[in-house]
């Protein structure tokens, strides 16, 4: 029976614990008072525009009269600002994707209306591809690579080698025959992509 006694006394002494320090906060404090359950719920009227980093502070005098000469310039010279300020800040320059090969679906119109349309447009910029060689010509192609790749003789030589290679791109129509016809002069077999 002792036992019994001193064991709850124990476990009351474990429950009546106060809670003090950091964790001690308005819930644990005796005199709390929960919020009033049949209250209407605060609504909080939202900005039109989120800004993530906060209100900002009016711009000084000084970018006022610069934005006002900006705005007077002529338009030629309003196109030269963004290449300016790219070149004096050592801003990189943004580069332009190819999307070739890249669906990007039917845009306004069928897909069958569009696809005609796509492949009326003319291919204006051909890649040159070495096909082959006569072994007993291999100079004379390595010298006409050259001359039009402005390669060095060694570089020249490892491209002709690892043939089929593509040895230019993004020629014009004119200047890939006229290549065509020097590598076919020199002994070796060249194709237009």
């Amino acid at each position: 029976m002792k036992s019994f006694a001193l064991l709850r006394s124990i476990r009351v002494r474990s429950t009546q614990r106060e809670i003090t320090g950091p964790l001690q906060s308005r819930f644990f404090q005796p005199d709390f008072v929960p919020a009033d359950p049949k209250a209407k719920p605060k609504k909080y009227k939202l900005p039109a525009s989120y800004d993530p980093y906060g209100p900002r502070p009016p711009p000084s005098e000084k970018i006022i009269k610069l934005a006002d000469k900006i705005a007077s310039l002529p338009p030629e010279e309003r196109m030269q600002i963004g290449p300016t300020l790219r070149l004096k800040l050592c801003h990189p320059s943004m580069q332009s994707m190819s999307v070739d090969g890249v669906g990007l679906g039917t845009q306004g119109g069928s897909g069958a209306g569009s696809a005609k349309a796509e492949e009326k447009v003319e291919k204006t910029s051909f890649d040159i591809k070495l096909e082959k060689f006569e072994a007993a010509s291999k100079i004379k192609v390595i010298k006409e690579v050259r001359t039009f790749t402005s390669l060095g003789l060694k570089e020249a030589k490892d491209i002709v080698e690892k043939v089929p290679v593509v040895i230019k791109q993004g020629v014009t129509k004119e200047e890939a025959n006229d290549i065509i016809e020097k590598i076919k002069a020199a002994g070796g077999v060249a194709v237009m992509e």
